[in-house]
């Protein structure tokens, strides 16, 4: 991939020459209170200093970007620890005034002071240094050429939301444990605090259990995969993978030493085909099962009416939550239909024993799985531990202590937070990475479909106007998900998620005066060469050209609507050719009066970005 000049792109998208009259930060996410200072800090020959109350996973991540520095920027790589670190060159003191994810950073000429409490704050601050440095310094080889200064200016920080999410499938398509630790590297640069690892599904069990060694020995393991989105059909090649139990250690671990929380996903009682597949008692026939080759949503699910069910879900999670530490376990509850238990005897007897009945808003079998989750629930709670679980654990009863996952649509947010139940929003319309980028999804690798580009991610407001007063606070965070059914590749699956999360950090971080997409957009091309620099795959989609139908307000009439990031002359042609700079310049609205073929390009020398494609028809041909 091409490296981007920052400083060429930088300007192009400010529409202004490159000469600078004041301080710019490139920062993402932007902090809340940003106070701009004239001057910098050159770095070169710089000391460290820090507080010598520092606990040790704080030093490690202190003496690490000390370390980093003197590589790439000659400042002096030991750290030096004190009761009053002196400042001038890099200081870093604790300060206990500041709640845990709070930070203040002071750079003057002199040097750069970050005051944090504890790790996170360390790391935010850190981050934040980073980004105000050339790209140089997140990895790859040294780069004296570089202008090795910080921006004079004065931070105070702290994030919006407490839960700051990304969630990745790993059930649908394996990625080892080297690729999720370099997703939780991309994290940490965007400031986000907790990895949602979804480890069970139909497709296959991703996490070892020793009590039940079945799951992995043969719950993995599918016999194919579905190709493409031809429906019942299998490629025959066999599929799998799993994380031992060492390996689960090792990337909590990972991600606790740089402020992340890793929360698990067992997916109960639905999605539990791989399951079944080893253990086809669990289930309300009996079975045979298998591990599922294709995607979409099954019937046969965990039987609620055997005692044995629940003796197989406390088990498996005893040895999960020995694994995380996390005070959150995800239970799942989506997309599990009751098909089976309204036939099953003994989902009939526990119906009948527990009283439940059918009512003007559910069915029995509804308040069956609310049974289940409340039991599962309880089950954690004894352990120290709390429940999250997708928006369907609020039909039937809410469990009493559960926080609500809203993923279709806001509804089930805003319903758990006038119960006064914490809620994580992540609606599929704006937090649904597998969606497609592009306007033109035929150029684009293969997606589950839908149309998530970067701009519509960042106009999302996770607390909606009906909550501001009264329940705002129980909207604790949002998150954004991958699913990976059509991502079976480390690269499509960093192409999914990037500049994507960018957006997303700005979501979770920003209050919502400090959001602003053209200061946002004026820093993605740094962020672009970060990733460079982190060896991370990414989409160029933002900068190319979007293509979609409107109204004319006046007229009624539908116009082709072109649109880039900035004020990049937009070249194209209508009879399918393939665009020029020669080729006319895109001023005003196509007016869509008959079938066009258009072909839209713009040309950086700085950023690569492929030609749009798409057909356009008037709706009335499209219905004849």
């Amino acid at each position: 991939m091409k490296k981007l000049s920052v400083l060429a792109l930088s300007c192009l998208l400010l529409g202004s020459c490159c000469s600078k009259v004041a301080n710019t930060y490139e920062l993402i996410p932007y902090p809340n209170h940003l106070t701009p200072r004239s001057g910098s800090f050159a770095v070169a020959g710089a000391a460290f200093a820090a507080d010598e109350k520092m606990d040790e996973p704080t030093r490690a991540i202190v003496a690490d970007f000390a370390a980093r520095m003197a590589e790439v920027a000659g400042t002096q790589a030991e750290v030096a620890y004190s009761a009053a670190p002196e400042e001038g060159g890099f200081c870093f003191r604790v300060d206990e005034t500041l709640p845990a994810e709070h930070y203040a950073l002071e750079v003057t000429q002199a040097g750069a002071t970050l005051r944090a409490s504890s790790l996170p704050g360390f790391i935010y601050g850190i981050q934040t240094l980073k980004q105000l440095l050339p790209a140089a310094v997140y990895g790859g080889e040294a780069a004296p050429s570089d202008k090795w200064e910080i921006p004079c200016v004065s931070i105070e920080d702290a994030p919006r939301f407490g839960y700051r999410g990304l969630h990745l499938d790993v059930a649908r398509h394996f990625f080892d444990t080297k690729q999720v630790e370099k997703v939780i590297d991309m994290m940490v640069v965007h400031k986000l605090n907790t990895l949602h690892w979804h480890l069970t599904e139909d497709q296959g069990w991703r996490i070892e259990i020793k009590r039940y060694p079945k799951l992995t020995e043969f719950g993995s393991k599918r016999k194919g995969t579905m190709i493409e989105k031809q429906w019942g059909s299998c490629d025959n090649v066999p599929y799998g993978g799993y994380y031992t139990q060492d390996e689960i250690r090792e990337v909590v671990a990972y991600a606790a030493a740089r402020g992340i929380t890793v929360v698990p996903e067992i997916d109960l009682p639905g999605h539990m085909l791989a399951a079944l597949a080893c253990y086809p008692e669990l289930g309300c026939t009996g079975g045979p099962y298998e591990v599922e080759t294709g995607w979409g949503v099954f019937e046969d699910v965990l039987c609620p009416g055997k005692e044995k069910t629940f003796e197989f879900l406390e088990n498996v999670l005893t040895e999960v939550m020995e694994l995380f530490p996390s005070e959150y376990i995800h239970i799942g509850g989506d997309e599990c239909p009751k098909t089976r238990w309204e036939k099953c005897p003994a989902c009939q007897a526990r119906i009948k024993a527990l009283g439940l009945k059918d009512d003007d808003r559910h069915s029995a079998e509804h308040y069956l799985q609310s049974y289940v989750t409340a039991r599962i629930e309880k089950f954690l709670n004894e352990h120290g531990r709390r429940i999250i679980g997708w928006d369907e654990i609020l039909e039937g009863e809410l469990a009493p202590n559960a926080t609500v996952m809203s993923w279709r649509g806001t509804e089930g947010g805003i319903y758990a937070a006038k119960m006064g139940h914490d809620a994580i929003m992540t609606p599929t319309t704006y937090c649904y990475l597998d969606y497609c980028q592009a306007s033109d999804p035929e150029n684009e690798p293969l997606n589950i479909g839908g149309y998530v580009p970067v701009e519509k991610l960042y106009s999302y407001e996770p607390v909606p106007d009906s909550l501001v007063n009264d329940y705002g606070k129980y909207i604790i965070g949002v998150q954004a998900n991958l699913w990976t059914e059509y991502i079976p590749t480390n690269e499509q699956l960093e192409y999914m998620l990037l500049p994507r999360v960018a957006a997303l950090s700005e979501v979770q971080w920003c209050d919502r005066g400090t959001r602003e997409w053209t200061r946002f957009a004026q820093a993605l091309p740094h962020m672009l060469q970060i990733y460079d620099r982190m060896g991370l795959n990414y989409a160029t989609t933002v900068f190319g050209v979007t293509g979609l139908t409107e109204k004319n307000a006046e007229t009624g009439a539908e116009e082709i609507v072109l649109s880039t990031i900035d004020q990049t002359p937009i070249h194209y042609t209508l009879d399918g050719s393939e665009p020029t700079a020669e080729s006319p310049v895109y001023t005003d609205p196509i007016a869509l009066d008959k079938e066009y073929t258009v072909k839209a390009a713009v040309f950086r020398e700085e950023i690569p970005t492929r030609t749009f494609s798409k057909t356009f028809a008037p709706t009335a041909e499209k219905e004849e």
